[in-house]
């Protein structure tokens, strides 16, 4: 899947966008995007977000979004590596924050559990998710051997990144 700047999807969320595209996407609050917004469109959205017209927001690869406007994106805090070894991140409409998986494919696992970026930024939400069998045999397919329960998924991205609401934080106005 290519972006407006010629970027594409790592595989993983290559798989989850034509599963939830495809009419799989009724269990979760995720819309995926067939490209990733433009970075232009990054740059608009995330000044407003914040209220600071000195960022752009380049640190995010935004690639869906949930009911509500909240996004999810990559966040490229790993310096010269690729895409799919970046975590993803929900940015919410109302200013929540959070790291929701350590890579695509640990955010493959979140989703094939049946919990998507919006549920995941509040974790008690994905204690009642329904697998999502759609799912089930891509992430077994593309993320064999890294299978995780929702929470494993959370609790891993979270210990890594403790600090990526204070990250925000600072750049908020």
């Amino acid at each position: 899947m290519n972006s407006a700047d010629g970027r594409q999807f790592p595989a993983a969320l290559a798989a989850v966008t034509a599963a939830v595209l495809g009419g799989a996407g009724d269990r979760i609050d995720f819309e995926p995007y067939p490209g990733f917004l433009s970075a232009e469109d990054t740059a608009f959205w995330f000044r407003a977000w914040t209220g600071n017209e000195e960022t752009d927001g380049r640190e995010f690869r935004v690639f869906g979004q949930d009911g509500s406007g909240g996004f999810a994106a990559f966040w490229l805090v790993r310096a010269g590596r690729p895409l799919d070894e970046q975590p993803v991140v929900h940015l919410g409409s109302e200013g929540g924050t959070a790291v929701v998986a350590r890579d695509p494919a640990a955010f493959l696992w979140l989703l094939a559990g049946g919990c998507g970026p919006t549920e995941a930024a509040e974790p008690r939400q994905c204690r009642t998710a329904r697998t999502w069998p759609e799912l089930l045999s891509v992430a077994e397919e593309l993320a064999a051997g890294r299978r995780q329960s929702p929470a494993e998924v959370i609790e891993e991205a979270a210990a890594e990144f403790p600090g990526f609401d204070d990250t925000i934080q600072e750049l908020c106005r």
